[in-house]
């Protein structure tokens, strides 16, 4: 059976939930949050604010300055409080992300919970060990800088 792995992080933002749900409910910023050396690019039109059933396409580079075409859908949104983007094509034999905010003191914490199978059974599994789940750990790491960043200047 594929082996199914589980990365989460959870940030505080120096921001009110509203602003941040704003900010991150709206596609055009997810290249504000994604490092350069990714290559993303969004493909397909893109609407002001998601909503559940949207299909987003892009083009990433994860590895080697490969492009490849990702196909994701907004699956679940609660307003202000949470939503889910899975890949319908793409890099990974599955992903699921769930993005939460939550209200803290004066700010948000943020929790992103990212559930994926790396495709290729065995040698994604090592590929996993090797590389993907540190290469995650780096994309979030420059995302919660960037929101950071955002933050204190908005």
């Amino acid at each position: 059976m594929a082996k199914v792995y589980t990365f989460s992080r959870r940030q505080y933002i120096d921001a009110a939930p509203a602003k941040v749900w704003d900010f991150i409910s709206s596609p055009a910023n997810l290249s504000r949050i994604t490092p350069s050396g990714m290559g993303f690019h969004i493909l397909s039109p893109v609407e002001p604010v998601m909503y559940e059933g949207m299909i987003i396409v892009y083009r990433v580079r994860p590895l080697a300055g490969i492009p490849v075409t990702w196909v994701t859908e907004i699956t679940h949104i609660s307003e202000g409080r949470y939503f889910v983007d899975e890949q319908r094509s793409g890099p990974y034999a599955m992903w699921h992300h769930r993005h939460f905010i939550e209200p803290e003191g004066d700010g948000t914490h943020m929790t992103d919970i990212v559930t994926y199978r790396p495709p290729f059974g065995l040698l994604g599994r090592i590929a996993n060990m090797l590389f993907i789940r540190q290469r995650l750990k780096l994309i979030f790491d420059f995302r919660e800088k960037a929101m950071n960043t955002w933050a204190a200047r908005s």
